[in-house]
């Protein structure tokens, strides 16, 4: 188990990796939607790379989850298989609507899985990055 001084160190060097390893600017929340997003999570038993979307409007949220949701079968033949959850539930309560990837079996506090975790997020948040931008016309109509 690891100090929560230790925890913090082992993040930033994680992120600091991933960055040397993979140099590049994301779109992550530079999609000129607003509350809707891109993100890399990591933590002590899985990694993700996730597209959020947040509006507190639940009509807006649920047009745009129902504009990705009728692109399936383009974002599966772009990002491979993926979960989504129209309402999932953050950790602090806010209500939101999510579609992700996983990788399981890897950790952010071990070092020999972190490579691993880098290539998986790379390959999948190109992948999400790619879906977006061909049809990013189509979803911003809302």
């Amino acid at each position: 188990m690891f100090s929560k001084e230790e925890a913090v160190r082992l993040k930033k060097e994680f992120w600091t990796a991933f960055g040397k390893s993979f140099p590049r600017k994301w779109m992550l929340y530079d999609t000129k939607i607003k509350d809707f997003s891109f993100k890399f999570l990591v933590d002590n038993k899985k990694a993700e790379v996730s597209l959020d979307i947040e509006m507190k409007d639940e009509l807006f949220r649920e047009a745009y989850y129902n504009k990705i949701w009728s692109l399936e079968d383009q974002l599966q033949s772009i990002i491979g298989d993926f979960y989504k959850q129209e309402n999932y539930t953050l950790d602090n309560g806010k209500v939101i609507s999510r579609i992700w990837v996983q990788q399981s079996g890897v950790s952010v506090f071990n070092k020999n899985t972190w490579q691993q975790i880098f290539e998986f997020f790379y390959t999948k948040m190109n992948a999400f990055e790619d879906f977006f931008t061909e049809y990013e016309d189509f979803i911003r109509d809302v």
